[in-house]
């Protein structure tokens, strides 16, 4: 199906995508920069392990984004946060667009 459409994705994000933990801490990609919608509202979620924290942020981007949970994330704002969830929203076959959605610190 196709991806969200480009004018919804009104901010720019940078993305340092979580590759696991090396001898000195975690190891990240190198920083890229995706076009997303960025909602700044507080919600309570259920992180990777069932805990119950508190994500500051939300983005919306296309299905393409390179972002798994424990990525480091610049928003518009210059605020460094991290990725706590990632939602992948496909639907095969029916017309609505395809995206991915992160939960942040």
């Amino acid at each position: 199906m196709t991806a969200l459409p480009a004018w919804l994705l009104r901010h720019t994000v940078t993305v340092e995508p979580y590759r696991g933990s090396g001898a000195y801490g975690p190891v990240y990609a190198e920083p890229a920069a995706a076009a997303a919608l960025v909602a700044e509202t507080v919600k309570h979620i259920r992180d990777a392990t069932g805990a119950v924290v508190v994500s500051t942020a939300q983005i919306y981007a296309g299905p393409d984004l390179d972002c798994p949970p424990g990525s480091r994330v610049i928003l518009p704002d210059g605020r460094i946060t991290r990725a706590l969830t990632v939602a992948n929203h496909t639907a095969p076959g029916l017309p609505v667009p395809e995206s991915t959605e992160v939960y942040c610190e």
